[in-house]
């Protein structure tokens, strides 16, 4: 596979980043890269994490390929250094900034803005004391500041960002590191993956494995070689046959890709260099899912482009797809590949799968939902919200059981925008921790049963047969049915992104619901 397919999926989304940017060297917001604040006027503050975009342009200037219109223009790194005096201006006074509400004070934003202004500042050679001023206040906020929630990659992003930044100002940051290094370390399962929120979502697992393995290059300790060795063999898994990686089967619903760590690892485990050979092949056939929106465009633009950069020449030769079946009991993801066949099931998402066969897609899906009728209001209950389920699994059966949950749908009305506001004006500008903690209870984690319970069995009969059962006392409040294949009811910033594997079909039980009486079951089955 051609290198050069991460730099031409990357180089791509350079003038989408650049519309982004504020680029009149006269206006009050030179270098902001949130189009929505400084062009559209449509929000009343700049989200930091779009300054992570420096970086992506800083190696746009650096990258020499064929037409690369970006190459070497003085113009790139002028915006640069624009890009990074507007994430310093538009930080608060302790060096944090914010992503989605004011006085947010996100880690998130703040780590990964903060990895790219130094990584542009070093790669472009700038010499500039109030970016460096900059630079350390931030670093010392991320060094005190402990967000809600279970997030490695952003445990492992701030580690990276203190490195760096220790080794620039030969300054401080010892103690920080080692405790940040700990908890990404300790937080690794002893399956091999990185606690994201409530599980293994192998998408952001490889952007931990990205940043463990920049960590590893500057600073070799056997306990991070060991933590990379787990984390690339568990990665390797969930690389589809087609070239496609993770989806709604995972945590956090992702089909996040980075595959600049396994460039690092591969210098000295050449089998993570077979899992970016199986990326590319999914690459060169459009496998990969579209980043392209104002928010998310960033991380895999600077990441792609990293690959490119530091490219092993010498690959391994691929290997057979592997048989046999993969029980991760804690992930409670099952991976069953027999025959021509290659099942991605989540036991703790009730039976959520994908189905491969003959190296492509057959099918993906996401279980039933309903959109029901409760208390005046139309609302969506699903299978698929991560809880307890009873699971019973064999050679060649599969069952899953469980109640279904209300997905999460709830949107900013004006009310809940303007009070939020005044909230975070006041006394929640003091406890931004509290209200992203309360927001994460309300959008992500979770979740209220709804009066429906299902049953879903896999049999393996020369092929994959499936087969669904719904119960209810009744079902005069259901107003339609159907399976989709890549419905999410938790809010996640990199997922329900699109991916051509979502091509396919809603299928549609509400004529079969419409004639059941009270406590009939729908019953569905089919066979791959």
């Amino acid at each position: 596979m051609t290198k050069e397919l991460f730099a031409r999926e990357a180089l791509a989304h350079i003038p989408k980043l650049l519309t982004l940017l504020d680029r009149n060297p006269h206006s009050p917001t030179y270098g902001c890269f949130d189009r929505n604040f400084w062009h559209y006027k449509i929000i009343d503050f700049p989200s930091g994490m779009a300054q992570e975009f420096v970086w992506p342009l800083a190696l746009a200037y650096d990258t020499d390929v064929p037409d690369n219109p970006f190459y070497q223009q003085q113009v790139i790194k002028d915006w640069v250094e624009a890009g990074i005096l507007y994430a310093a201006r538009s930080s608060h006074k302790d060096g944090s900034c914010d992503d989605y509400f004011p006085y947010e004070r996100a880690s998130g934003a703040a780590a990964f803005s903060l990895l790219a202004c130094i990584e542009s500042y070093t790669l472009l050679g700038l010499d500039n004391t109030t970016m460096l001023r900059f630079f350390s206040k931030r670093a010392d906020w991320l060094a005190d500041h402990h967000e809600s929630g279970q997030l490695t990659n952003h445990q492992a992003l701030i580690v990276l960002c203190l490195e760096l930044l220790s080794r620039l100002l030969h300054s401080k940051w010892d103690r920080a590191i080692a405790q940040r290094l700990e908890r990404v370390l300790s937080w690794q399962n002893p399956e091999g993956w990185f606690q994201e929120y409530e599980g293994c979502d192998p998408g952001y697992h490889t952007l931990t494995i990205s940043c463990l393995a920049s960590i590893y290059q500057l600073k070799p300790d056997v306990r991070i070689k060991e933590a990379l060795i787990k984390a690339v063999e568990l990665a390797a898994y969930f690389l589809h046959p087609d070239g496609s990686y993770g989806g709604e089967y995972t945590s956090r619903n992702t089909y996040n890709f980075f595959p600049h760590g396994f460039e690092l690892v591969g210098r000295w485990m050449p089998e993570a260099l077979r899992i970016n050979d199986g990326f590319l092949a999914g690459l060169a056939n459009n496998l990969a899912p579209c980043y392209a929106d104002d928010h998310i465009i960033g991380h895999h633009t600077w990441n792609y482009l990293l690959a490119w950069r530091d490219f092993v020449p010498n690959r391994p030769a691929p290997l057979p797809r592997p048989n046999g079946r993969l029980w991760l009991k804690e992930a409670k993801i099952l991976i069953d590949r027999r025959q021509n066949t290659e099942l991605y099931l989540a036991l703790n998402k009730g039976g959520v799968f994908k189905l491969f066969r003959d190296n492509q897609l057959i099918t993906a899906d996401t279980q039933i939902s309903l959109q029901v009728r409760d208390k005046g209001k139309v609302k969506n209950c699903v299978a698929h919200l991560i809880a307890g389920y009873q699971v019973n699994i064999s050679d060649d059966e599969i069952a899953i059981a469980g109640q279904l949950g209300w997905a999460k749908q709830k949107q900013m009305t004006p009310i809940n925008l303007l009070i939020l506001r005044i909230v975070m004006l006041t006394v929640g500008r003091f406890f931004p921790n509290l209200v992203r903690k309360l927001l994460q209870k309300m959008l992500i984690t979770g979740k209220n049963d709804a009066p429906f319970r299902f049953k879903r069995q896999l049999r393996w009969e020369n092929g994959w047969c499936i087969s669904d059962e719904l119960q209810a006392e009744s079902w005069d409040k259901v107003i339609t049915a159907g399976i989709g294949c890549d419905q999410t009811s938790i809010y996640v910033v990199m997922s329900r992104t699109f991916q051509s594997g979502q091509l396919q079909p809603w299928l549609d039980l509400t004529e079969e619901v419409r004639i059941l009486t009270p406590n009939q079951p729908l019953k569905l089955k089919r066979r791959f």
